[in-house]
């Protein structure tokens, strides 16, 4: 594993490929988002995804999943649920590049999650950094300056969301292999979806379906380019690669959907991602200081 994390520059690679392939699925949302209710578009876009998970499926029953693993992945695809619909929704309300930033915060609300559901040590330094994360929501949201839309408070939620998935992706990690975490994710969210969507269902033309197809593709993409970018390289190279997600957002919503360009929200992002960049490289820090000193023999 210490050979295939060190090409920092292939790493770098992957995880820009990653922030296009989720820019292309935030222009999707945001083009196909108003003429489909948010909860059916998600849904769609999960339920066609599981082509991907029927190879998968063997390896899902070979795994024998306890009662105690099948619980938190439904625990984590009910709130995962949640958050989905409300990210699409938000993409109907607000600005792609505000989407963007503020989704910026999942990982703050996993550094609290953390050290308040699995007792890991939240450390004054990292206090400091979730608190310049914050400062930095709201430097976007501006309260008091401006009207804040339902779409800006669907997100804020929305972060908490995916922070929740995430520590309870991380509690499975060791018990399972990625794969199965990925795959159970998608049927339970597929499920955990069908009866938001029935409650809006709107019939959907073949042109939209084609769309949510190809969303499920570029997501997919996203995920696996992703984990080939934290298999070639530390997290504390990748992760700074992120903020060219906002870069991109931030253009794309300017030249293909007219929103112009926000210095405020751009400002934003980059005080939450500077915070989110020195929290995770504190953790691998921390990490090698952990590791056991290897010494040469006499």
């Amino acid at each position: 594993m210490a050979q295939t994390r060190n090409r920092p520059v292939a790493g770098a690679i992957w995880m820009l490929i990653t922030g296009l392939m989720f820019v292309a699925v935030t222009a999707i949302v945001k083009y196909v988002g108003s003429e489909l209710p948010a909860a059916q578009a998600a849904f769609l876009r999960y339920l066609l995804g599981l082509v991907f998970v029927i190879p998968m499926i063997g390896a899902i029953v070979r795994a024998k999943l306890t009662p105690r693993a099948l619980k938190i992945f439904c625990f984590r695809g009910g709130i995962h649920t949640l958050g989905v619909t409300l990210w699409f929704y938000a993409m109907t309300q607000i600005s792609i590049a505000e989407v963007t930033a503020m989704n910026y915060l999942s990982p703050v609300y996993v550094t609290l999650g953390a050290a308040v559901f699995l007792g890991e040590k939240l450390a004054f330094r990292r206090m400091m950094a979730v608190a310049v994360a914050l400062i930095g929501a709201m430097v976007i949201l501006r309260p008091g300056f401006r009207e804040l839309s339902s779409g800006h408070f669907a997100m804020l939620v929305t972060a908490v969301m995916f922070a929740g998935s995430y520590l309870s992706a991380k509690l499975m990690a060791d018990e399972v292999s990625p794969a199965i975490v990925v795959s159970m994710l998608s049927i339970t969210v597929t499920i955990g979806l069908a009866p938001l969507a029935a409650m809006v269902w709107v019939t959907p033309s073949l042109t939209q379906l084609g769309w949510m197809f190809l969303l499920a593709c570029f997501a997919t993409a996203g995920h696996y380019s992703m984990t080939l970018a934290f298999q070639a390289a530390p997290v504390t190279v990748t992760q700074p690669v992120t903020f060219l997600q906002l870069f991109w957002a931030v253009l794309l919503g300017a030249l293909v959907f007219g929103e112009g360009f926000d210095g405020w929200v751009i400002f934003g992002g980059v005080i939450i991602l500077a915070s989110v960049s020195f929290i995770t490289w504190r953790e691998a820090v921390l990490r090698r200081s952990e590791e056991p000193k290897l010494t040469p023999e006499a």
